[in-house]
């Protein structure tokens, strides 16, 4: 991995609309390419990050990297050694592909436990599949498909 820091911040409720911001700049040209208008984060109205910002079982942080915020990752964790899931998760496209992401999970992984873990991302995005897998992430076998561009596949560690 690259030898820089990231840190994350704990979102509160005063950050919804900053996190909702970025998370439509981040998802914007992934929902352009596949049309998802029912699953993609980047058609998410306001209300809906501050509905998840607002359940006790959300952990939202903020990813900082050389001093400003360039994503966020919102952990489901309602303890009981129960499945933790990751979403979403988002780098902003011009800090991408230099091991923002494989930071923030390898952290989050140290604050929630490494065990337990679920995620979906998009089969056609080769690049996300690879980011988990490499992260120890293993596929389910189970698939989605919400239109005739885009699959979901789920993975598990």
């Amino acid at each position: 991995m690259n030898n820089f820091d990231i840190c994350l911040v704990r979102a509160s409720l005063s950050d919804a609309e900053k996190i909702w911001s970025m998370q439509k700049e981040a998802f914007t040209k992934l929902f352009e390419k596949y049309q998802d208008f029912e699953t993609s984060p980047a058609t998410e109205p306001l209300e809906r990050t501050v509905l998840k910002l607002k359940q006790s079982e959300t952990y939202f942080y903020m990813i900082q990297f050389d001093g400003q915020t360039v994503g966020a990752v919102r952990v489901v964790d309602s303890g009981n050694n129960s499945l933790k899931r990751i979403s979403p998760m988002f780098i902003l496209s011009e800090f991408r592909n230099i091991g923002i992401a494989q930071k923030a999970i390898k952290t989050i992984e140290e604050i929630h436990g490494s065990k337990n873990w679920e995620l979906a991302t998009i089969m056609q995005e080769k690049g996300n599949c690879h980011l988990y897998e490499k992260m120890g992430y293993r596929t389910t076998g189970e698939t989605k498909i919400i239109n005739d561009k885009l699959t979901l596949v789920f993975y598990q560690k």
